[in-house]
């Protein structure tokens, strides 16, 4: 099923970019960012990591746009690319941390912020937080991360993910009681 463009200013864009046009694709970056690297975040969890992945991403982007034949499908396949690079790093993740003797582990828990204005407690309810959205399963994080860290409604949430509205609004709700559940008593 193909999944139109929102806009109908981002088609011409996408189609000047799959003949080569730098604008366009600078362009397509600016309009599309946001929420491109929230569904990099639902994914990793890490937000160190997702610049990392969003140039791998746009660089994609760029050399396989002519590849596409449905230009109208673009924001699908970009998700889709979005996904395949978080799940990629993931999984280069896991594999670093089965060839690492644990110094990795102390090495980052030493970095972590420890501003005197922010209270242990803060900082530890928001891990606790961070921690119990990493634990959604994907098809629970990605709407949640796109409807409360990026604001995107519905219908918007529904098309970059290629999902009905309804499908959209049920995953929402699944998310939250998870949450609810895995919070309580923490936070």
């Amino acid at each position: 099923m193909a999944v139109p463009c929102e806009q109908d200013t981002d088609l011409p864009l996408f189609q000047a970019l799959q003949q080569g046009d730098g604008y366009a694709m600078e362009e397509l970056i600016a309009r599309h960012r946001r929420w491109v690297g929230a569904l990099a975040y639902a994914q990793l969890g890490d937000a160190d990591k997702v610049e990392d992945v969003l140039q791998r991403v746009w660089l994609q982007v760029w050399r396989s746009a002519r590849e596409l034949r449905d230009a109208r499908t673009w924001r699908a396949w970009l998700c889709r690319l979005v996904r395949n690079a978080a799940y990629d790093e993931l999984r280069k993740q896991r594999r670093e941390r089965v060839h690492t003797d644990g110094s990795h582990a102390k090495a980052t828990d030493e970095t972590v912020d420890r501003s005197p204005d922010r209270t242990i407690s803060e900082e530890e309810q928001r891990q606790q937080v961070r921690e119990a959205i990493a634990s959604l399963p994907a098809i629970y994080r990605e709407p949640l991360v796109l409807r409360h860290l990026e604001g995107s409604s519905y219908s918007q949430i529904a098309e970059i993910l290629g999902l009905p509205v309804d499908t959209v609004e049920t995953r929402l709700v699944r998310a939250r009681r998870f949450l609810r559940e895995a919070l309580k008593g923490k936070v």
